[in-house]
């Protein structure tokens, strides 16, 4: 590969990590904006029914771990500081997502699942692409 195609695709490959990085950050925020402020029945509600089930104290403590993850994902490397808080956001974001998933299983909530994995998988492309030791916010 020469200089300006690995450039194109260092380029696209950090367009791709801004854009995942940044939609995480605003479905993780959104989630946990709703965990530590709204009711199990609100929750429930708009949709989200397994808080009716667990005990509030849970909720609200993955709701706080959503909500410093959101920031977390996006902040350092927007600072360009050195990505380690980042992938450990990120890693964090697939722990929560891979115990999520027995749960809505058990729950008989499979049709949540595939969204569960497009998580994981969002996830785990920010960790492995900020896995470099320079600041994220470089292009070239």
């Amino acid at each position: 590969m020469n200089s300006t195609a690995h450039s194109a695709a260092k380029v696209s490959v950090t367009i791709g990590l801004w854009a995942a990085q940044i939609a995480l950050a605003a479905i993780f925020g959104m989630a946990g904006y709703m965990h530590l402020f709204f009711t199990p029945h609100e929750m429930a509600q708009a949709g989200v029914l397994w808080p009716m089930d667990a005990p509030i104290a849970l909720v609200r403590f993955i709701g706080g771990a959503e909500l410093a993850g959101s920031v977390s994902i996006v902040l350092p490397a927007f600072m360009s500081f050195r990505g380690a808080l980042t992938r450990t956001a990120a890693v964090g974001f697939a722990a929560i997502q891979t115990l999520a998933i027995p749960l809505h299983l058990f729950r008989g909530e499979a049709s949540v699942v595939p969204f569960n994995l497009l998580l994981i998988a969002l996830t785990l492309f920010v960790a492995w692409g900020r896995k470099r030791s320079e600041p994220s916010t470089r292009l070239g």
